[in-house]
C-alpha cells in the first residue's frame, strides 16, 4: 500500500546511509560543525541528565573535538561501564550525536572470540570491493544509490556500483568454500567483512544463513553490519518469495538492539522489519521479551528519520497495522502506540 511504502521509503533512506558507511570522522574536518541532534540509548537507571552533563555538549554547540575523552568522560559516571559516542552527517550543516551505554549488569549480545586462522581473500576480490564502496559512496552523493533486494542480495541501480556486484555473485558461486572459511576463521576483520559481504551474493541462499548467522556474533562490528545486510536482503527474499524462503531466525539480531554500537541497533532494526514484514509473532515475542525497552527508547529519539524504523516495530509489537502505526507518527503521536506496546500481552500478532 501507499502508506507501507512510504514507511518503507523513509526506513531505507536512513538504514542506507549507515549501511553505505557514510558515517563520518566530523571532529577531524577542517570545518568542525555543530552538534545538531543528541541522541541517547542504553539509559535505564542512568539518567539523561547525567549522560548529557558528562559530555559537557548541547545542541548548537561546537561538536568536541576528541571521540575518546567523551567516552571516557561518560564512562566515569556512576554504573555505566562502556559508552560509545558517534557522530553522523548531517541535517543541514549540524552532526547527529548519538550517545550510547551499557549500564552495569544491563542485558549486552554475547560475542565471538577473535579469530586466527589464516584463509585469506584474493587480493583482486578486497580491491574490487573498495572500488565498490567508492562507486556507491559516489552514487549516494548522485542521488542515484537505489538498491533492490528481492534477488535476496543487493543490486544497485548505478551501473557502476552494480557492475561489482555482479563480480561478486560470480565470485560466490565459484568460491563458496574459501568465503565460508574466511568468515568464520579469518584472522584479519577486514577479510572477514569483506567474505560476509561477498557471500551474500551466493545463488542457493539456504546454503550461507548458518554462516552469517555465525557472523553476526563476530567481535568486529563492521564484520556484524555486512552480515545482517546480507541476512536482511535474504529476509526481503523470504517476504516477495514465500514458497522459497529460507528460514531465519531473529535471536541474533534480537539480542544486537541491547548493543552499546549504533550500527548494531541500526541493522538489526533493518533485519527485523524485513523479518515482520509478513506475520512473524515469534520475532515479535522475542523483541517483546528480550529488547522492548531499548525499542522504545530508540522510538523515541529526536532524530525523527532515525526513530521511525524502530518505532514501526514497537508499533507491530503492539498489534498495529503498519498504515496506523504510520498515522500516529504523522500526528506525532508516539507515546499511543509506545503504551500499546508496553501492555503486557499472552501473543504478539500483527492484524
Amino acid at each position: 500500500m501507499a502508506e507501507q511504502s512510504r514507511v518503507r521509503a523513509h526506513q531505507s533512506s536512513v538504514l542506507k546511509g549507515l549501511a553505505l558507511g557514510l558515517a563520518l570522522s566530523l571532529a577531524a574536518a577542517a570545518q568542525v560543525p555543530m552538534i545538531g541532534d543528541i541522541n541517547l540509548y542504553g539509559l535505564h537507571k542512568v539518567s539523561a541528565e547525567k549522560i548529557l552533563a558528562a559530555i559537557k555538549a548541547r545542541p548548537g554547540d561546537r561538536l568536541p573535538p576528541s571521540k575518546g575523552d567523551l567516552e571516557d568522560s561518560i564512562e566515569d559516571v556512576p554504573d555505566v561501564v562502556l559508552a560509545r559516542v558517534e557522530a553522523v552527517c548531517c541535517e543541514g550543516r549540524d552532526a547527529l550525536l548519538f550517545v550510547g551505554i551499557e549500564e552495569r549488569g544491563a542485558p549486552h549480545p554475547s560475542l565471538h572470540s577473535p579469530a586466527a586462522g589464516s584463509a585469506v581473500l584474493p587480493p583482486e576480490l578486497v580491491s574490487s570491493y573498495h572500488d565498490f564502496l567508492d562507486a556507491v559512496q559516489h552514487a549516494a552523493i548522485q542521488g542515484s544509490a537505489a538498491e533492490d533486494l528481492t534477488a535476496g542480495h543487493s543490486m544497485m541501480s548505478d551501473p557502476q556500483a552494480r557492475a561489482f556486484q555482479d563480480r561478486f555473485a560470480s565470485f560466490a558461486a565459484t568460491h563458496l568454500e574459501l568465503l565460508r572459511e574466511v568468515v568464520r576463521t579469518g584472522s584479519e576483520p577486514e577479510q572477514r567483512a569483506i567474505a560476509a559481504a561477498v557471500i551474500g551474493y551466493a545463488p542457493h541462499k539456504q546454503e550461507i544463513v548458518d554462516d552469517l548467522q555465525y557472523a553476526v556474533e563476530d567481535d568486529d562490528e563492521t564484520v556484524r553490519a555486512n552480515a545482517m545486510r546480507s541476512l536482511s536482503a535474504i529476509a526481503v527474499f523470504n517476504s516477495k518469495h514465500p514458497q522459497q524462503a529460507v528460514p531465519i531466525p531473529p535471536t541474533w539480531f534480537v539480542d544486537l538492539l541491547n548493543s552499546v554500537v549504533l550500527s548494531d541497533r541500526v541493522e538489526s532494526v533493518r533485519a527485523l522489519i524485513n523479518l515482520t514484514e509478513t506475520p512473524n509473532p515469534g520475532a515479535l515475542d522475542l523483541m517483546r521479551q528480550r529488547a522492548l525497552p531499548a525499542l522504545i527508547e530508540m522510538a523515541r529519539w529526536k532524530t525523527l528519520s532515525y526513530a521511525l524504523p524502530p518505532f514501526l516495530l514497537v508499533g507491530r509489537i503492539a498489534g498495529v497495522p503498519d498504515e496506523e502505526i504510520h498515522q500516529y507518527w504523522e500526528k506525532g503521536d508516539r507515546e499511543t502506540v509506545i503504551q500499546k506496546a508496553s501492555v503486557p500481552r499472552r501473543t504478539s500478532r500483527r492484524h
